[in-house]
């Protein structure tokens, strides 16, 4: 199965090379998956430090299409709010509903994308 790896792990993976062996496993075993949303994340903040070489790794990353289906979008943040897990923003339940579309796991520092999952039936990494 896939993993959509989220900005937060490329961030700690470019900077630290923290969880370097996951990340790596995943390369190397092509269940990297990325998508526009985490690209525009990532990609701004590398050219501003002329990283041409890590945008272009992102870039040549397999890239799911977002295709967001609103209403689910709002039930999604219903779910969530209804059952006390509040804040999550927008951008994160786009991410969330990418997963679930494209049957991926989200990989993630972020808590609250474990605590969605319970609630919106996706699998993390």
């Amino acid at each position: 199965m896939s993993a959509l790896i989220d900005s937060s792990v490329w961030i700690e993976y470019f900077r630290n090379g923290n969880n370097y062996e996951k990340v790596d496993f995943l390369i190397d075993e092509n269940l990297v998956v990325i998508n526009d949303l985490i690209l525009a994340e990532l990609v701004p903040f590398l050219k501003l430090k002329n990283n041409r070489k890590l945008v272009e790794l992102l870039s040549s990353v397999n890239k799911l299409s977002i295709d967001v289906d609103w209403a689910q979008l709002i039930d999604f943040q219903y779910t969530c709010l209804k059952n006390g897990l509040n804040g999550v923003g927008i951008p994160d339940l786009i991410i969330a509903q990418n997963a679930v579309r494209h049957n991926c796991k989200i990989y993630s520092f972020d808590k609250h994308f474990l605590e969605m999952s319970r609630l919106l039936k996706f699998d993390v990494f």
